[in-house]
């Protein structure tokens, strides 16, 4: 899933190719995804990107006085194109979703967002106000806002009774954390993802709190000036833990273990994180003592 440094990247790279370029024509190949019907999908067309901007895990499109706002759910991705087929695309049950091309004379260049495999997650609105997507109307704060201190974190975690792991992926917590940045950002802290978030000292609230900034600004710092088809290689090969299961830990060379969900996993170094405990599989709900 595409989280907060893949989509500041994308935001980056498509509003450096967008901003001041106008809309020739949007199709809707995969209709499921569009979530809001007024104003149309065809009121972009004529009108001029004026920004593209990161929301938590949403992209916002300003175009003229609107909005074209997507999640690109677990599998979604946009790809750029310098001249885009002139064919129209026909519904079906490929990849492609939508597709905007740009209304520059002679130009044929746009983008499209797809979506992989057969859960399908991704979401697009056409709205006035940005806030009229629920999604980015619950969002928490930014980690990467200047306003976000160590402090306000703090704030954030007082009387929280869940465990680290799943306080860090909520987005109405913080805006942007998935699944993969949260090992990431816990492995970094040396911290158990099953601790409970109410109960951490001052002293580990810091050490999370720091790997955030830390951990988050590194993943955006690599993925500078790539293509957007480098994107997905570079956050995979970038994560020291998340998806590892079974390879050496790069800090300490104990073997990565993984924890599974009905839908997920995580993963972890219990020399790192748990003082050496290796939790169990959370279907079998307790904790190996």
């Amino acid at each position: 899933m595409p989280e907060l440094p893949e989509v500041e990247s994308l935001s980056r790279f498509l509003g450096e190719r967008l901003v001041g370029r106008s809309v020739a024509r949007v199709y809707a190949v995969a209709v499921h995804a569009l979530k809001t019907y007024d104003p149309p999908l065809s009121a972009l067309e004529g009108r001029v990107f004026e920004g593209v901007e990161r929301r938590g895990k949403f992209l916002d499109f300003g175009v003229g006085g609107l909005h074209l706002v997507m999640h690109l759910g677990r599998a979604g991705w946009v790809r750029w194109s310098d001249r885009l087929p002139e064919v129209p695309p026909r519904p079906g049950k490929g990849p492609l979703a939508l597709r905007v091309r740009l209304g520059d004379p002679g130009d044929g260049a746009g983008f499209e967002v797809t979506e992989a495999g057969s859960q399908k997650h991704l979401a697009v609105y056409v709205v006035r106000d940005v806030l009229e997507v629920s999604g980015v109307a619950r969002l928490g704060p930014d980690p990467l806002s200047e306003g976000f201190t160590v402090e306000a974190f703090a704030g954030l975690l007082a009387g929280e009774s869940r465990q680290i792991k799943g306080v860090l992926r909520d987005q109405s917590v913080l805006a942007g954390i998935g699944n993969a940045y949260s090992d990431e950002i816990l492995h970094a802290a040396r911290m158990s993802p099953f601790k409970l978030a109410a109960r951490l000292s001052e002293d580990e609230v810091a050490r999370i709190y720091e790997a955030i900034g830390r951990t988050l600004r590194e993943a955006v710092e690599r993925a500078r000036g790539l293509a957007l088809k480098d994107l997905k290689a570079e956050k995979k090969s970038g994560l020291r833990v998340h998806g590892r299961k079974g390879e050496a830990c790069p800090v300490c060379g104990d073997t990565i273990r993984e924890v599974s969900f009905s839908d997920a996993s995580m993963q972890y170094c219990p020399t790192c994180q748990t003082g050496g405990k290796v939790l169990a599989d959370r279907r079998m709900s307790r904790l190996l003592k």
